[in-house]
């Protein structure tokens, strides 16, 4: 299932028009591998042709890519792709395409059984008029409300979708933005895609660290098809295990500050799944025990149905404090992995021995975004 792996880890993904994508020009190898490719465009081309072609072209290197549609229109619909961003335009408010352009395409992608993924598609000000922008008669959110990109997110996570898509548009001048990435990351819990304006490997870096989990390239590599091997090479340093559910972590201290509270944030994993989140509550519930690690491990005991989590790890962003660290003994989490450390309440200095005595313990993991978070929350608060 395309979407489980779209909720497991970062990605890249490379955005090709079946009208201007060379399929000779690119340099996909075992070696120079994105993670999804996306087809579509806003104007046209033969969608089922240009998939077949890029099938043929990826079975005949002998990989495995997910090929994921990204439909302008109900006409761009194919059923040979292995699934299809099944879109709508929240940020625009023309019927066609909030709704209209779905109805039309949903009884043939129902008939067709390809796995289809509700997505809303928020396109920003990327300081050029785009396609799309043209296409639907709709004008995108200026990058500086903020505020209503977050409630546009919100909205759709409570509609039922399952994906946010950040739009900046084909040809933006700048991408979205660090901070309004971290933002909508903060409020909603769903994988969030992040395209349009993104240039260089650094811009990639840039959105995953906000918080993306999946970012979008397509304009760059029609150009600069020799790029391709740079932004695979980037991404692929950001799917070490302990990263990435540093990041979900990270992502959960984020929610933490957005709500004034201390910005720590955990996530527990057991099989390769997420079986347990939690950010500090303690001011929300008045309640000096809800650390970020309590929260997350009462989520956990719930999901195993069992109070022991011995297969688990535990990612937390900050050193592990005296309580939570004897809440985690108790557990019998055997691996715990934090970023930051807390020399004046962590538990190494107060009690390096609360954890189970197997327990393996991982310190240091995106050490520098953790602590930083934890000093931007104070500076704010003695200013």
């Amino acid at each position: 299932m395309v979407y489980e792996q779209m909720t497991k880890r970062q990605g890249l993904a490379l955005l090709l028009d079946p009208e201007k994508a060379d399929l000779e020009a690119l340099p996909i190898s075992e070696n120079v591998l994105p993670d999804y490719i996306f087809v579509g465009g806003s104007t046209g081309g033969d969608t089922t042709a240009f998939v077949r072609s890029l099938k043929a072209a990826v079975s005949n290197r002998q990989l495995e890519i997910p090929i994921v549609l990204f439909p302008g229109n109900a006409a761009q619909f194919t059923p040979e792709a292995d699934a299809i961003l099944f879109l709508s335009l929240l940020s625009g408010r023309n019927p066609e395409w909030l709704v209209g352009q779905q109805i039309h395409a949903a009884h043939t992608i129902q008939k067709s059984g390809i796995e289809s993924i509700p997505t809303a598609y928020i396109l920003i000000d990327g300081g050029v008029e785009t396609s799309t922008m043209r296409v639907t008669g709709t004008d995108p959110i200026p990058s500086d409300k903020i505020d209503l990109i977050v409630d546009t997110a919100i909205a759709a996570e409570m509609m039922g979708k399952k994906l946010i898509y950040l739009e900046a548009g084909s040809g933006a001048k700048v991408p979205v933005s660090s901070e309004i990435i971290r933002a909508v990351k903060a409020h909603v819990s769903i994988p969030l895609i992040v395209g349009g304006g993104i240039r260089t490997p650094e811009a990639m870096d840039a959105a995953y660290r906000s918080g993306a989990d999946i970012v979008v390239v397509g304009n760059h590599f029609e150009d600069h098809p020799e790029d391709l091997s740079l932004f695979c090479r980037k991404a692929e340093t950001l799917h070490s295990d302990d990263e990435r559910y540093m990041r979900l972590a990270l992502a959960e201290a984020e929610k933490a500050l957005a709500a004034d509270e201390i910005p720590i944030g955990c996530v527990i994993v057991s099989q390769n799944q997420i079986i347990g989140r939690g950010h500090n509550l303690t001011e929300t519930l008045d309640d000096v025990t809800a650390h970020a690690e309590m929260q997350a491990i009462t989520a956990a005991a719930q999901t195993v149905g069992g109070k022991y989590l011995p297969d688990a790890t535990l990612y937390v962003t900050v050193e592990p404090c005296i309580m939570c660290a004897g809440a985690i003994g108790w557990a019998q989490i055997k691996r715990i992995v934090y970023g930051a450390s807390d020399p004046k309440r962590g538990f190494a200095t107060f009690a390096p021995r609360a954890f189970h005595p197997k327990a393996n313990i991982t310190s240091g993991v995106l050490e520098s975004e953790c602590r930083s978070l934890i000093q931007e929350f104070f500076k704010k608060k003695r200013s």
